[in-house]
């Protein structure tokens, strides 16, 4: 698999992530780690299907501890960190500190063995966080030292998943199949929590069985293997920084599904996105390894 080909598959997992709210909309009102731990499940259980055909995938899970504590933390952590901070501050303001992740990925990928970074890289990733901070700012985020908490859980979350990413890189040679069993961990922790801090709600209709699944088969399922893919073969600063058009995809989502109304905000936020995602990407654009 050539380098171009990983950062495409690691791409599709940006455009799986951008469904994940308005799917999540169409939960109802089942709780996040409910909602966790049913759709890691089907994610962890959706790849293990495809090991019928290829049984020799299951010794993928045989890995030492180092290896399950970075992707069990990773996925885990993050999620778990995130959802603590929209319980504890508005969501406008934990998902713009939530979202410095890729940017972080852009500056911790040049302290990779055979990595650098180019001015280009670094003005991407911050054109790409500055439409993600006119994204969030637009729609009236404002900080409340109430909501410190909530922040610092955001801010501690984006630092776990940027780590994770990039430690997926060193840890090359772990094959994507043991994402599955990352993510079946995951899903037991998240009921473990769920039992602990919620009462469980139950879907009450086929559209909301049908976006848990559409949830664990994609951007809780299939996104994590294309995006293990990605951070271990393909260019990881060109995904660091196009991981930036996830919220301004997700907003066009849930526009298009009625959700969200478009605004001038959202255009200016668009180009300014867009053009921090292309100035990253110029080397794999022009054909340069």
């Amino acid at each position: 698999m050539t380098p171009r080909t990983a950062t495409l598959i690691g791409l599709s997992a940006i455009l799986m992530w951008s469904l994940l709210a308005v799917l999540t909309v169409a939960t109802g009102t089942i709780p996040p780690f409910q909602l966790a731990a049913m759709t890691f499940a089907i994610g962890a259980l959706a790849a293990a299907a495809g090991w019928i055909v290829r049984p020799g995938a299951f010794r993928a899970l045989k890995q030492p501890p180092l290896v399950w504590a970075v992707g069990v933390g990773g996925l885990f952590g993050y999620h778990a960190l995130y959802f603590l901070a929209l319980r504890l501050a508005p969501p406008a303001e934990a998902g713009l500190l939530n979202y410095l992740w890729p940017l972080l990925i852009v500056l911790f990928s040049g302290l990779l063995p055979g990595e650098g970074l180019k001015p280009h890289h670094i003005a991407g990733a911050l054109l790409g966080l500055g439409g993600t901070a006119l994204l969030f700012t637009g729609n009236g985020a404002a900080v409340d030292p109430a909501n410190w908490a909530g922040l610092a859980a955001a801010f501690v979350a984006a630092f776990v998943w940027a780590t994770y990413s990039v430690l997926s890189r060193r840890l090359k040679a772990v094959p994507t199949d043991a994402v599955a069993g990352f993510c079946f961990v995951t899903a037991l922790l998240a009921a473990l929590v769920h039992g602990l801090m919620e009462s469980t709600v139950w879907p009450d209709g086929a559209t909301q069985w049908l976006a848990i699944a559409a949830l664990g088969i994609g951007p809780v399922g299939a996104a994590f293997y294309a995006w293990d893919i990605g951070m271990k073969r393909g260019d990881i600063r060109v995904l660091g920084a196009a991981s930036y058009a996830t919220p301004l995809l997700s907003t066009g989502f849930l526009i298009l599904a009625g959700y969200a109304r478009p605004t001038a905000t959202l255009a200016l936020a668009a180009l300014l996105i867009a053009g921090g995602g292309l100035l990253a990407a110029k080397d794999m654009l022009r054909g340069r390894k």
